[in-house]
């Protein structure tokens, strides 16, 4: 069982460098959040953290603070990590070559063991401790745990160039959710505890899969009956054909500008993953911009939102 920590004694001299009207701003923030608290409370948010944001220590500082505070208004956070920069780094450090096709890293037996080192061993915990050092609790998961992402092999189709015809890709140990085991976290969720998990899967001979963070991310997610699916990545959010933010999509209109090819790169797979998070039982999904501060406090807790919002009705 898990005690408190007591708070730090409050210093006022830290804040007479702000204004009356400042502090005004921040009452007025407050304010404007209570009724999304009221609102959320109980209720189970899965929330995505690229890999991008462990090489800065301010975004990861400021992301254990809000998934705190989260927890803290009655929330329950579910964090799932990438970890693509700081895998290809070890791989570069070990002198093997990283091979993408179609963006996705072909992970050899070799590599799969560095991807699961990387991810179950660095990245977690270092998100973990982030959590711990900002006052909260936290239990770094990986997804082989129990079978809490069950996999099979993923079979990635590509069109030939210049015909019809399409071939598989092997990508080797690169996986796909077949089954999440969401009892698993029930335990944890309950709790003062907020799961941190690593997006690796265990196939049914017992072999570890990489997998997408944004594929199990909306895995969980649907399994979880989420309320909210978060993405947070380093990009604005969904965009049209000029470049502009689109701030709400119904699911019609998101697989219309997937048919149409509006939706290139890697914006593809993160709503596609945001579709199936939807139709699996979850209420909404969100793709965020993760370098922006407090981006979760903004989107959650304000009328302003931002990023991109996929659901099934029209209202935010």
């Amino acid at each position: 069982m898990t005690t408190a920590k007591k708070p730090k004694k409050k210093s006022r001299s830290k804040g007479r460098n702000k204004s009356p009207a400042e502090w005004l701003e921040t009452a007025r923030t407050l304010a404007e959040a209570l009724p999304y608290m009221r609102a959320f409370a109980g209720q189970t948010f899965v929330i995505k953290i690229g890999g991008h944001a462990m090489g800065n220590p301010s975004l990861i500082h400021d992301f254990a603070r809000d998934v705190m505070l989260i927890k803290q208004v009655g929330i329950n956070p579910v964090v799932v990590h990438g970890g693509g920069p700081q895998i290809g780094k070890m791989l570069k450090s070990q002198g093997i070559e990283s091979k993408f096709e179609s963006g996705l890293r072909i992970t050899d037996k070799a590599t799969v063991k560095i991807v699961e080192r990387v991810l179950a061993d660095v990245i977690n915990k270092a998100i973990v401790g982030a959590i711990e050092a900002a006052g909260g609790h936290a239990k770094g998961i990986s997804g082989k745990k129990g079978g809490l992402v069950k996999a099979r092999k993923l079979r990635h189709k590509v069109r030939v160039p210049g015909s019809n015809i399409e071939r598989v890709l092997d990508l080797g140990f690169v996986g796909e959710p077949t089954q999440i085991n969401a009892k698993i976290l029930d335990p944890i969720t309950t709790t003062d505890v907020i799961p941190v998990i690593a997006p690796i899967g265990i196939g049914v001979d017992g072999e570890a899969y990489n997998i997408n963070a944004d594929t199990v991310a909306g895995a969980i997610a649907a399994a979880m009956d989420a309320t909210k699916l978060i993405l947070m990545t380093d990009v604005e959010g969904v965009s049209d054909a000029q470049g502009k933010l689109i701030a709400q999509l119904s699911p019609t209109a998101a697989r219309k500008l997937l048919r149409d090819g509006s939706i290139t790169g890697g914006m593809i797979p993160k709503l596609e993953t945001c579709l199936k998070a939807i139709k699996g039982g979850a209420a909404a999904a969100h793709i965020l911009d993760g370098r922006l501060p407090h981006v979760l406090l903004l989107e959650i807790f304000t009328e302003l939102g931002v990023g991109t919002m996929v659901l099934s009705r029209t209202v935010r």
